[in-house]
């Protein structure tokens, strides 16, 4: 008896013995009206008919259905019609039986071949990674044809510039940078969690999980040679801690980025706190005093923000459950502000004292630090919402204009003063994580690193996605990778790229495409 194969269309029709009735049955599947079950005992094994009351051929009869996430790509390129309860493998064509869960005796279930299809597209990725691209991140964009444009006085600079850097953003390639340290038989094996450079990007603040529990942080230098290479140097002292890192900034108290701002989550009876700790405490090779050193008892502190205003030049802002406090570093006055959700992100203007905050509830709100608030008035100046909770926000050197990010993937462009949207920029994935998003405005860039461990770029200017990097790793709640993205990486002399921390690798996507490795040299 030849097996069916939904392959070979429909064939005529069998004659049926008398007193067997056949019809349509609910979920469109052709059945008789006697008990008929799924051939096979064992639940992986491939669906065939094995008699003649099993199921008939009709192929052509049963509906083509959309396919579900984990066997998209392969209806979608092969057009078999989907089974519930049943996954296509069309490299074997056959159906297999799935099981809800995780279950010893059936290893076949949805959720595996989500996460294979997923594995399979991300290596697919990286090997077109490795080769030289040659696509462009919009169509017709080249360089000659940009010459040619500014040669002939058609393309302004502003826009000459702008579209340069994303043909180099298109043409960016991984490079894995060794970390040196004092300590080299100690290699390190912890999982970045966080990495946050100062303003210069001369040195970069990271945050690593311990396998035992808790975290440790330190300070990395960078440093580029005049050969076009990019040093990294892990400091002498690190701290270790059993709390949890919710948040960081540098902070301006004796000089640009002297001090580090730390957010730590409680743990067990040891309550939580943010410390004001100075950069030079992570290295033995400073003999000066280290400078201010503070913490506070702040529990449940969310984020914070540094404020730049030469009128509130030591002020720092945290946010917590449903409210704000505005505290000055040297004395330690206080200014509490109510609100109606959790503070999740927070960041000041420069030109103005006024602070941003983004909450759980999707609201944005700010807080003119000059204003004065009586009792029973409200502190926010401006306020508008997103659809979900805000992981991130960012104020742009035209400090009328707000970038936010929220838990449901959205990132909007906000101009605060109609506050409505004015650009979004799709392609983000977020569904419950607490992610940062980047701006580098002199490139025109906006940069995003999704729960699905995708680093993807956006065009700042009008929303078009440029380009998508996936991770060296394999995707996982515990591995988002941490970027971050300057001009000058190593101080003003430095390399222009993406530095990317994943798992405990570190990795740069220069700009130049001449860019040779430390060991190459």
């Amino acid at each position: 008896m030849k097996k069916w194969n939904w392959r070979e269309g429909q064939r005529p029709h069998r004659r049926h013995g008398t007193g067997r009735r056949h019809g349509w049955y609910r979920g469109n599947r052709w059945r008789s009206t006697q008990d008929e079950q799924w051939s096979g005992h064992n639940s992986a094994e491939p669906y065939s008919r094995a008699s003649n009351r099993g199921y008939e051929d009709q192929s052509s009869s049963v509906p083509s259905a959309s396919s579900s996430s984990s066997s998209s790509s392969s209806s979608t390129n092969s057009s078999a019609p989907e089974l519930p309860g049943f996954y296509f493998d069309p490299e074997k064509n056959r159906y297999f039986r799935l099981l809800p869960g995780n279950n010893n005796c059936n290893p076949l279930t949805r959720e595996q071949l989500q996460e294979k299809e997923r594995e399979k597209r991300r290596n697919k990725m990286l090997e077109e990674e490795e080769k030289p691209r040659k696509k462009a991140p919009r169509k017709g964009l080249n360089t000659s044809l940009l010459l040619q444009k500014r040669h002939l006085g058609m393309l302004p600079e502003k826009s000459y510039c702008r579209l340069v850097h994303e043909i180099k953003v298109s043409a960016m390639r991984s490079h894995k940078l060794e970390i040196q340290s004092t300590d080299n038989s100690n290699p390190n094996t912890d999982n970045f969690r966080l990495i946050v450079g100062d303003s210069a990007c001369e040195r970069v603040f990271t945050v690593n999980d311990v396998s035992h529990g808790g975290c440790k942080y330190g300070i990395m230098n960078f440093s580029s040679s005049s050969r076009g290479s990019l040093a990294v140097e892990m400091c002498d002292n690190l701290y270790f801690t059993n709390r949890k890192v919710n948040s960081i900034c540098w902070a301006s108290v004796n000089y640009p980025d002297s001090h580090v701002l730390l957010c730590l989550v409680g743990a067990a009876d040891t309550p939580g706190c943010v410390s004001l700790l100075p950069a030079s405490l992570f290295s033995n090779s400073n003999p000066d005093q280290p400078g201010m050193l503070c913490s506070f008892k702040i529990s449940s502190a969310w984020s914070c923000a540094w404020c730049l205003n030469p009128q509130f030049d030591k002020t720092f802002s945290t946010g917590l459950s449903r409210r704000v406090i505005v505290k000055d570093a040297e004395t330690g006055r206080t200014q509490t502000y109510s609100t109606g959700s959790d503070v999740l992100a927070q960041q000041f203007a420069h030109r103005v004292p006024v602070l941003f905050n983004g909450c759980r509830s999707g609201e944005i709100f700010s807080i003119d630090l000059r204003q004065r608030v009586r009792r029973d008035q409200s502190s926010k100046t401006s306020r508008f919402h997103q659809e979900s909770a805000i992981t991130s926000v960012r104020v742009l050197e035209d400090e009328n204009y707000l970038l936010a990010a929220d838990m449901k993937g959205q990132i909007k462009l906000w101009d605060v003063r109609v506050t409505k949207p004015v650009q979004e920029y799709k392609g983000h994935y977020n569904e419950h994580a607490y992610l940062p998003i980047h701006v580098n405005e002199p490139e025109g860039l906006l940069l995003a690193v999704g729960q699905d461990c995708y680093t993807r770029l956006w065009s700042l200017k009008d929303g078009h996605l440029l380009r998508t990097i996936p991770s060296p790793h394999p995707a996982a709640n515990d591995l988002i990778p941490s970027v971050v993205f300057s001009s000058k990486l190593g101080g003003c002399r430095g390399l222009p790229g993406l530095l990317m921390a994943v798992k405990h690798d570190l990795y740069y996507f220069p700009y130049n495409t001449d860019y040779q490795e430390e060991g190459s040299l």
